[in-house]
């Protein structure tokens, strides 16, 4: 079954920051490579599903227009305002409290493997009815097993490769970064008009 609520509050009970998204330098490697693969310069609307103290939150507002997000955690997002003032902060999980809208972007950072099979196939599901025509979805996921997790990260890329093309993917022993672009083949050379496809 999918992770319920209270498992995440158990954590930020005891832990300000469960993961060390502030203090590790894998996880503050791993943000800058999410903002690094990030295809255009600048987004109108995102969505970051499962934004916990806002870390990763904060780089994506600087690229954003307007940032939806979202966690189940009333301590995390407590952080996460201070992180990132002005983004438009909502507590629920997801898919049950998905944030309707037209996003242009949609991260799911660390989120897919706490999801069981139908919960995930229903989050993908929303993903692709908000997503913009010409949007995109970066997804980055732990590679190695926890037992609490009802799926594992390498499962979660393969739910999402099988509904929309891979635009780019980052893969190491440790975690799998994916940019997807449900429209079809794109590359940024091509959309600064550094390449033009052939007729």
């Amino acid at each position: 079954m999918s992770l319920p609520p209270d498992y995440f509050d158990r954590l930020y009970d005891e832990f300000e920051d469960p993961w060390g998204f502030a203090t590790r330098w894998y996880e503050r490697r791993k943000h800058a490579l999410t903002l690094a693969v990030l295809p255009e310069a600048r987004f109108g609307d995102a969505l970051e599903v499962g934004c916990s103290i806002g870390v990763l939150t904060a780089g994506l507002a600087e690229r954003c227009d307007r940032l939806v997000a979202i966690d189940p955690s009333a301590k995390a997002l407590a952080a996460a305002r201070t992180r990132a003032p002005g983004v438009d902060f909502r507590q629920g999980t997801v898919p049950g409290d998905w944030p309707a809208g037209t996003y242009d972007l949609v991260v799911l950072s660390e989120v897919g493997y706490y999801l069981d099979t139908d919960d995930l196939s229903a989050l993908l599901d929303y993903t692709a009815a908000d997503l913009a025509p010409d949007g995109f979805v970066v997804a980055c996921h732990w590679r190695h097993p926890v037992a609490d997790y009802p799926q594992t990260g390498d499962a979660v890329h393969e739910a999402m490769a099988e509904r929309w093309p891979r635009q780019s993917r980052i893969e190491e022993a440790d975690f799998l970064l994916d940019v997807l672009h449900p429209s079809g083949p794109y590359t940024v050379a091509t959309r600064a008009g550094l390449v033009h496809p052939q007729d």
